[in-house]
This record gives structure tokens, sequence and C-alpha cells, in this order.
């Protein structure tokens, strides 16, 4: 007892003493405690930080904290709190590591039960069962009518960019779309109905695929790379054996796909199903990762042109998904090796899980005895945002704000008042440094149209620092909070809920974080293998 009354006692000291802090400062103290596994204190933060700001999810994360602490009772009562106060991510908390320590609780299986419950309850209002359909090879009519009715009717409430629903007119984009969907004739035909709706939106962050039965069977992809170079499509990289054997080498040309300029090709089989934020993003997915993708029974004949003026002809054979992840070269999220100079390169191709940061914060006593570090994101498709900024905590001594985001406020009695719906925005959560790893040196950030998503968000936030030069090419121009649903027949589909801007308001959306120095490969430098982007940075810090 005298022990509980002396934590008690201490815990209203601490509360006391942030009274004037708002959840935000909290927030921002938590993920400091956090990265420093002072787990207790990230917990009693984010439970303070739930006071000033209810937000159920700041419980779930306080519960994480105590629970990789060690003090599982603490975690249980925190998890109980935030079911109570609406948290109910059931599957997250299955699997979420951070509870493991919590599985062997006899409370444990009643507690997931009731999130369970919960979760099914709530899900028949946004995301029921009943428009879950499994995929058959031709949905009923009723079925792809109640599918596309869900799409439009989560775009019409959801979708952050209003301003292009009504540009599109989305009422009358739908009442257009109902007959070409009463005209399908077969699940696929169906989805490539959809996916072309979705394509209207302009934003890389909302879009619909379909069941993985049609992802292996009419989105199939071939064993090869690709990118647009100075206006030509060339083999970025190869790893099917035949198509090495014919000839086809990194940056070999591709002028024709069965018998039609390529050009012509991919702007009619390709683009009219791709979803991007902007023109370089829509380059980089119809002539990258889209390019040449099909019916995996079919093999396109491909004509290739070699650096020599050689011109012949090929069949590109597609292949699973499946089997193209077994095939395709593994790319490592962390990268890190030591350049002429003693210039550290750190190469984070991924936030889609804990392994860039990971990667970094383990080697950092070996950058930290480099002489500048270069960090290239080029091929840096996003993740979890809070990855990136466990680097760049690194990086600076200061707190900072990595950016202002907004999502919309809809208030149906507003609607009624004749009133707008205003849009909500706010400052991000400020991110404090890392006082245990500080890399003070220049820094340069290599960027490319392949960084995207949480990647931007890292780009964005190290240039509000002014930490140095960004080399390279504008990022995709798309990042958010995507909202997933199901849709009938197996399918998916996501909405971009949030946007992003600088501090001071400026839009990057739809544009990429710009570059302090523009560079771009040419295709003479990817045929003699040159990374003229990485030399254009190692030039700048010989300066």
């Amino acid at each position: 007892m005298p022990r509980r009354l002396i934590l008690a006692a201490a815990l209203a000291a601490a509360a006391s003493a942030s009274l004037a802090q708002t959840a935000a400062d909290l927030q921002m103290q938590a993920n400091m405690a956090f990265a420093s596994r002072d787990y207790e204190r990230a917990g009693t933060l984010l439970e303070q930080s739930f006071e000033r700001q209810p937000q159920p999810a700041q419980l779930y994360n306080a519960a994480c904290a105590y629970a990789l602490g060690g003090q599982k009772e603490q975690a249980m009562r925190t998890l109980q709190r935030a079911l109570a106060n609406g948290f109910f991510n059931a599957t997250l908390a299955e699997k979420d590591s951070d509870l493991a320590a919590l599985h062997g609780d006899p409370r444990w299986p009643a507690l997931l039960e009731q999130m369970k419950q919960k979760e099914v309850l709530e899900a028949r209002l946004f995301n029921s069962a009943a428009l879950r359909s499994p995929y058959r090879d031709d949905l009923p009519e009723d079925e792809k009518v109640a599918g596309l009715s869900k799409f439009w009717s989560e775009v019409k409430y959801n979708f952050v960019y209003t301003d292009r629903l009504k540009e599109l007119d989305w009422d009358k984009l739908y009442l257009e779309t109902l007959p070409k969907v009463r005209a399908t004739t077969s699940t696929a035909e169906y989805y490539r109905v959809l996916i072309q709706l979705g394509a209207k939106l302009r934003d890389g962050h909302t879009g619909i695929w379909g069941a993985d039965e049609l992802l292996n069977k009419d989105w199939a992809k071939p064993l090869l790379k690709t990118r647009l170079v100075e206006g030509k499509v060339v083999v970025d990289a190869v790893f099917d054996p035949d198509l090495v054997a014919r000839g086809v080498a990194r940056g070999t040309e591709i002028t024709e796909v069965d018998g039609e300029p390529v050009k012509a090709w991919a702007e009619r089989e390709i683009r009219p199903y791709v979803s991007a934020s902007s023109e370089h993003d829509m380059n980089q997915r119809v002539y990258g990762y889209q390019f040449l993708q099909g019916p995996v029974d079919v093999a396109p004949r491909v004509s290739f042109r070699t650096a020599a003026g050689k011109a012949f002809d090929a069949p590109v054979k597609r292949v699973s998904f499946q089997e193209y992840g077994k095939l395709a070269p593994k790319i490592e999220a962390f990268e890190f090796r030591m350049l002429p100079g003693n210039v550290a390169y750190v190469a984070l191709n991924s936030f889609g899980n804990s392994k860039a940061a990971d990667g970094f914060l383990a080697a950092f006593d070996q950058i930290a005895r480099s002489q500048a570090l270069i960090i290239d994101v080029r091929n840096n498709g996003g993740g979890n945002s809070g990855e990136g900024y466990r680097v760049l905590s690194t990086l600076t001594d200061k707190t900072y704000v990595p950016g202002k985001w907004g999502t919309r406020d809809y208030r149906p009695t507003y609607r009624a008042w004749q009133m707008a719906n205003p849009d909500h925005e706010e400052l991000d959560t400020p991110r404090g440094p890392d006082m245990a790893h500080q890399y003070s040196k220049p820094v340069v950030v290599l960027t490319s149209a392949r960084t995207y998503s949480a990647a931007e968000d890292f780009a964005l936030a190290f240039d509000i620092l002014q930490r140095g030069q960004i080399i390279g090419e504008a990022t995709g121009g798309s990042t958010g909070q995507p909202l997933f649903f199901d849709l009938p027949g197996g399918g998916h589909a996501r909405i971009c809920t949030r946007s992003v801007t600088y501090p001071d308001g400026r839009v990057w959306i739809g544009k990429g974080i710009a570059p302090n120095v523009t560079v771009a490969p040419t295709v003479a430098d990817i045929r003699k293998g040159r990374d003229t982007v990485l030399e254009a940075a190692l030039a700048s810090l010989r300066k």
C-alpha cells in the first residue's frame, strides 16, 4: 500500500507539472521516451496526452509501452481502458508483438474476444461482411452495383481533396459508370471498370485492386524492370534468363509492344488503370512499376534495340505475383557502405517495417566516424513515417515540426443549415532529437520519382530542418493516410483521407518535394552503369 501511495503521488506530481503542456507536446516527449526505451515514462506521457485530447489510440500505445517495459498489470489495465474508450482494432492487438507479454495473462483471451466482438459490430456500419463476398468468376449484378456504390459513397464522404470531386462531378461520374458495371460479363472486367474509375481521382494513395485470383491471372508481371529515361522506355534490370540469353541487358531500349509503338501501347493499355498524383509519378507507374503487366498466359512480343543499334523481337513471359517475389532480386531495407573520402552511404529502401531505422541506429557508431553522410531514399516507396523520423532525429539537436496535415470535418447539420463544412487542420506532432545518437556533419539526401509516401514525409522533414541538400529528382508527390475497405468478389480499395503540406501551408502534393540540385540519369548513364545522382552528391560534398 505505501508503494502504491508513493507511485500515485509521483504520478500526480508529474501530471501537475505537465498541465500547461499540450497533447502534442506530451506525444513528442512520449516518442522520445519510447526511442530511448524508457517505456514507463512513455506510457505515462501517452496517458497524459489522452487526458488532454482523448484519442483511444494513445491508450493503446501506452499499453504497448507498459508491456514492453515489463509492467504487465499496468499494460492490461490501460488496454482495458483503451477498449472502454473506443479502441477495438482486435486485428492489430492480436498480432502486435509489443503486447506479446500479455498473451499468457488469463484475462487476455476475454479482452481480445471483447475487441473482436466490438470490431465486428463497428464493421457493420462501414465495412460490413455483407459486401465482403468471396471471389467468383462473375459476380451477381447486385453485388457489382453495390461495390460501385460503396466506393462512390466512401469517396464522396472521405476523400480529402474535395475540389477534385467537384471538378469531376462525382455523382455524374457514378451515373455514367453504372451502365458500364451492369454490362460487364466477368469479375475481371468489372474490376477493370472500377480501377479506371478510381484512377480518375488522380491520387496515388487512392485506388482499387481485385482479389488475388485476378492479380495473378490478369495483372501478372514480367521478370524485368523498366523506366522512362529521356523520353525512351529502357530496361533497368532483367532477371529472366531467356531474355538475358537473347541479349536483353540494362539500358536496352523497348520500341514496340505487339507491333505497336511502345508509348501508344502503354497509353492505351496501362495509363487508364493507373492512380497517380503527379505526371512524373504517372510516368514511373506506366513505364516502370506496371509496364507490361497483363494476363499471365499471354506473352507480349516486345521489340528491343541495343546500345549498338541492333533491333530484335522477343516474347516476354509474365509470372504470378508470388513467382515474381521469389525470382526478383531482394532489396534490403537498409544498406550501408563507406565511399572514398570517408563518406558514409546509407540507403533506406523501405519504411514498411523497422529494419531501415534499426539498421541505421545499429551502424551509427561507424556512420558517426565519417566526414559526411549520403542518405539515399530514391527507391523507398514508403511505409511508416515514424521510421524515417527516427533517422532524422539523429541529424538535429532541436525539436522540429515535420509538416501540417488536414482532413475533412464533415458535419451533417452544417449542410442542413447551408453552411460550409470547414476542413480540420493542425501542425503535425513535434519530433524531438535523439540525443544518444547525434550526427552534426554534412548530409545529403537523394530522391527520385520513386521516393514516395512516408519516404516523402522524410524528405519533407529533412527540407524543413534545412539540414543539407536534396539532390536528384522531385519525389512522387503523394502522401497521406489511406482508408482501406473491402469490396465484393475479394477486392479492396483505399482512399486518401489526409493532406500534408509544409508547416506554412505550401503545397507539394501533386508536385513532389523539389530537390535543391536537380540531377537525372541519362540513357548513356544507365548503359555505362553510372550513378550520376550519387556522383553529383559526392561532388557537392567536396565543395
